[in-house]
Protein backbone atom coordinates (compact mmCIF):
# COMPACT_ATOMS: atom_id res chain seq x y z
CA UNK A 1 0.00 0.00 0.00
CA UNK A 2 2.81 2.71 0.68
CA UNK A 3 4.62 1.60 -1.78
CA UNK A 4 1.49 2.23 -4.43
CA UNK A 5 0.33 5.42 -2.74
CA UNK A 6 3.99 6.84 -3.10
CA UNK A 7 4.47 6.03 -6.73
CA UNK A 8 0.87 7.19 -7.42
CA UNK A 9 2.20 10.63 -7.22
CA UNK A 10 4.25 10.44 -10.29
CA UNK A 11 1.98 7.90 -12.22
CA UNK A 12 -1.38 6.80 -12.31
CA UNK A 13 -2.13 3.58 -11.29
CA UNK A 14 -5.01 4.00 -9.18
CA UNK A 15 -7.62 6.27 -7.80
CA UNK A 16 -8.31 4.35 -5.20
CA UNK A 17 -5.75 5.58 -2.19
CA UNK A 18 -7.52 5.92 1.15
CA UNK A 19 -5.91 2.98 2.86
CA UNK A 20 -9.56 1.61 4.20
CA UNK A 21 -10.46 1.74 0.69
CA UNK A 22 -7.39 -0.02 -1.04
CA UNK A 23 -7.75 -3.19 1.27
CA UNK A 24 -11.58 -3.69 0.55
CA UNK A 25 -11.28 -2.61 -3.18
CA UNK A 26 -7.47 -3.93 -4.37
CA UNK A 27 -6.43 -6.63 -1.82
CA UNK A 28 -9.97 -8.44 -0.54
CA UNK A 29 -11.41 -8.01 -3.83
CA UNK A 30 -8.19 -9.35 -5.21
CA UNK A 31 -8.78 -12.12 -3.23
CA UNK A 32 -12.02 -13.19 -3.86
CA UNK A 33 -10.51 -15.91 -6.13
CA UNK A 34 -9.46 -18.22 -3.16
CA UNK A 35 -13.54 -18.84 -2.42
CA UNK A 36 -13.58 -20.27 -6.08
CA UNK A 37 -10.37 -21.77 -7.03
CA UNK A 38 -7.50 -23.70 -5.08
CA UNK A 39 -4.87 -21.51 -5.61
CA UNK A 40 -2.26 -23.76 -3.74
CA UNK A 41 1.31 -24.75 -5.96
CA UNK A 42 -0.13 -23.08 -9.67
CA UNK A 43 1.14 -21.98 -12.06
CA UNK A 44 -1.20 -18.52 -12.67
CA UNK A 45 -1.04 -15.86 -15.42
CA UNK A 46 -2.60 -12.07 -14.35
CA UNK A 47 -3.72 -10.81 -17.38
CA UNK A 48 -3.87 -6.85 -17.80
CA UNK A 49 -2.17 -6.77 -14.17
CA UNK A 50 -2.24 -3.29 -14.05
CA UNK A 51 -1.04 -2.07 -10.80
CA UNK A 52 -0.37 -5.61 -9.48
CA UNK A 53 -4.05 -6.56 -8.97
CA UNK A 54 -5.24 -9.32 -8.67
CA UNK A 55 -1.18 -11.16 -8.94
CA UNK A 56 0.04 -9.19 -5.87
CA UNK A 57 -2.27 -9.64 -3.22
CA UNK A 58 -2.23 -13.57 -4.47
CA UNK A 59 1.15 -13.63 -3.91
CA UNK A 60 1.23 -12.27 -0.79
CA UNK A 61 -1.07 -14.68 0.11
CA UNK A 62 -0.20 -17.96 -1.59
CA UNK A 63 3.41 -17.94 -1.46
CA UNK A 64 3.97 -21.11 -3.02
CA UNK A 65 1.95 -20.04 -6.51
CA UNK A 66 4.13 -18.96 -9.31
CA UNK A 67 3.19 -16.07 -11.05
CA UNK A 68 3.56 -14.19 -14.19
CA UNK A 69 1.97 -10.73 -14.75
CA UNK A 70 1.31 -9.12 -18.32
CA UNK A 71 0.24 -5.89 -19.43
CA UNK A 72 0.96 -3.69 -22.25
CA UNK A 73 1.98 -0.62 -20.30
CA UNK A 74 5.80 -1.22 -19.59
CA UNK A 75 5.66 1.79 -16.27
CA UNK A 76 3.65 -0.32 -14.21
CA UNK A 77 5.10 -3.20 -14.68
CA UNK A 78 8.15 -1.58 -13.85
CA UNK A 79 6.78 -0.08 -10.33
CA UNK A 80 5.55 -4.05 -10.02
CA UNK A 81 9.16 -5.19 -10.35
CA UNK A 82 10.11 -2.37 -7.74
CA UNK A 83 6.95 -4.32 -5.53
CA UNK A 84 8.61 -7.89 -6.15
CA UNK A 85 11.86 -6.60 -5.16
CA UNK A 86 10.84 -4.84 -2.24
CA UNK A 87 8.83 -7.31 -0.80
CA UNK A 88 11.29 -10.10 -1.32
CA UNK A 89 9.26 -12.56 -3.59
CA UNK A 90 10.61 -15.73 -5.60
CA UNK A 91 8.59 -16.98 -8.67
CA UNK A 92 7.01 -13.80 -9.87
CA UNK A 93 7.84 -11.89 -12.68
CA UNK A 94 6.38 -9.45 -15.32
CA UNK A 95 5.99 -9.44 -19.03
CA UNK A 96 5.70 -6.52 -21.48
CA UNK A 97 3.33 -6.82 -23.96
CA UNK A 98 0.08 -7.72 -25.76
CA UNK A 99 -2.19 -11.06 -24.91
CA UNK A 100 -2.69 -11.56 -28.66
CA UNK A 101 1.02 -12.08 -28.75
CA UNK A 102 2.04 -13.95 -26.03
CA UNK A 103 -1.19 -16.06 -26.58
CA UNK A 104 0.45 -17.44 -29.97
CA UNK A 105 4.09 -17.71 -28.58
CA UNK A 106 4.60 -21.59 -27.17
CA UNK A 107 6.62 -20.47 -24.64
CA UNK A 108 3.18 -19.07 -23.04
CA UNK A 109 0.39 -21.08 -25.22
CA UNK A 110 -1.12 -23.55 -22.97
CA UNK A 111 0.99 -23.44 -19.97
CA UNK A 112 -0.80 -22.20 -17.07
CA UNK A 113 -3.01 -23.91 -14.89
CA UNK A 114 -4.91 -20.88 -14.26
CA UNK A 115 -5.34 -17.28 -16.24
CA UNK A 116 -7.11 -15.13 -14.33
CA UNK A 117 -8.09 -11.12 -15.22
CA UNK A 118 -9.78 -8.24 -13.78
CA UNK A 119 -9.17 -6.04 -16.66
CA UNK A 120 -11.76 -3.84 -17.64
CA UNK A 121 -13.26 -5.81 -21.34
CA UNK A 122 -15.93 -7.48 -22.81
CA UNK A 123 -16.08 -11.29 -21.71
CA UNK A 124 -15.69 -12.24 -25.35
CA UNK A 125 -12.51 -10.38 -25.62
CA UNK A 126 -11.46 -11.49 -22.33
CA UNK A 127 -11.66 -15.20 -23.26
CA UNK A 128 -9.81 -14.94 -26.59
CA UNK A 129 -7.14 -13.24 -24.83
CA UNK A 130 -7.20 -15.65 -21.98
CA UNK A 131 -8.11 -18.98 -22.80
CA UNK A 132 -5.44 -19.95 -25.32
CA UNK A 133 -3.18 -19.66 -22.39
CA UNK A 134 -5.00 -21.77 -20.31
CA UNK A 135 -3.54 -25.69 -19.82
CA UNK A 136 -5.98 -28.86 -20.47
CA UNK A 137 -7.55 -29.06 -17.30
CA UNK A 138 -7.08 -25.48 -16.34
CA UNK A 139 -9.57 -22.78 -15.81
CA UNK A 140 -9.95 -19.10 -16.46
CA UNK A 141 -11.33 -17.08 -13.83
CA UNK A 142 -12.46 -13.47 -14.84
CA UNK A 143 -13.81 -10.30 -12.83
CA UNK A 144 -16.58 -9.12 -13.78
CA UNK A 145 -19.42 -6.69 -12.48
CA UNK A 146 -22.70 -8.13 -11.05
CA UNK A 147 -24.91 -6.43 -14.06
CA UNK A 148 -22.69 -8.62 -16.00
CA UNK A 149 -25.61 -11.32 -17.31
CA UNK A 150 -25.98 -10.45 -20.71
CA UNK A 151 -22.57 -9.93 -21.56
CA UNK A 152 -21.87 -13.57 -20.36
CA UNK A 153 -24.65 -15.03 -22.18
CA UNK A 154 -23.57 -13.35 -25.43
CA UNK A 155 -19.75 -14.63 -25.24
CA UNK A 156 -20.78 -17.89 -24.92
CA UNK A 157 -20.01 -18.84 -28.55
CA UNK A 158 -16.99 -17.58 -28.13
CA UNK A 159 -15.72 -19.34 -25.25
CA UNK A 160 -17.15 -22.70 -27.01
CA UNK A 161 -14.92 -22.30 -30.28
CA UNK A 162 -11.86 -21.60 -27.60
CA UNK A 163 -12.37 -25.15 -26.44
CA UNK A 164 -13.74 -23.42 -22.82
CA UNK A 165 -16.62 -24.91 -21.08
CA UNK A 166 -20.08 -23.60 -19.81
CA UNK A 167 -19.36 -20.16 -17.84
CA UNK A 168 -19.78 -20.83 -14.05
CA UNK A 169 -20.96 -17.80 -12.15
CA UNK A 170 -20.28 -16.79 -8.68
CA UNK A 171 -21.62 -14.21 -7.01
CA UNK A 172 -20.37 -13.02 -4.08
CA UNK A 173 -19.67 -10.35 -1.79
CA UNK A 174 -16.65 -8.90 -0.08
CA UNK A 175 -15.81 -9.66 2.78
CA UNK A 176 -17.01 -7.70 5.81
CA UNK A 177 -18.68 -4.96 3.48
CA UNK A 178 -22.16 -5.77 1.18
CA UNK A 179 -20.17 -4.86 -1.60
CA UNK A 180 -21.57 -7.48 -4.72
CA UNK A 181 -18.91 -8.98 -6.84
CA UNK A 182 -19.06 -11.61 -9.60
CA UNK A 183 -16.60 -14.64 -10.99
CA UNK A 184 -16.96 -16.02 -13.55
CA UNK A 185 -15.00 -19.76 -13.93
CA UNK A 186 -14.16 -21.23 -17.03
CA UNK A 187 -12.58 -24.69 -17.53
CA UNK A 188 -10.79 -26.15 -20.48
CA UNK A 189 -10.48 -29.70 -21.49
CA UNK A 190 -8.62 -29.16 -25.00
CA UNK A 191 -6.56 -27.42 -27.14
CA UNK A 192 -7.73 -23.94 -28.56
CA UNK A 193 -7.99 -23.45 -32.13
CA UNK A 194 -4.75 -22.21 -33.47
CA UNK A 195 -5.63 -18.81 -35.04
CA UNK A 196 -7.13 -18.04 -32.05
CA UNK A 197 -5.97 -15.33 -30.67
CA UNK A 198 -5.93 -13.31 -33.63
CA UNK A 199 -3.91 -10.02 -34.13
CA UNK A 200 -3.22 -7.20 -31.54
CA UNK A 201 -6.19 -4.97 -32.19
CA UNK A 202 -8.85 -7.24 -34.06
CA UNK A 203 -10.12 -9.11 -30.53
CA UNK A 204 -11.58 -5.23 -28.89
CA UNK A 205 -12.66 -4.07 -32.70
CA UNK A 206 -14.44 -7.18 -33.78
CA UNK A 207 -15.45 -9.45 -30.81
CA UNK A 208 -16.21 -13.33 -31.60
Amino acid sequence: YEMLVKKNKVMNLTRITDREDFYVKHILDSLLIAKVCDLRDKYILDVGTGAGFPGIPVKIFFPDTRLLLLDSVNKKLLFIDEVIDGLGFDNISTIHGRAEEFGQDKKYREKFDLVVSRAVADMSVLSELCIPFVNIGGSFIAYKAIDSDAEISSAGKAIKLLSGSDAVVYDLEIPGTDIPRRLVKIAKSSASPNKYPRKPGIPAKNPM
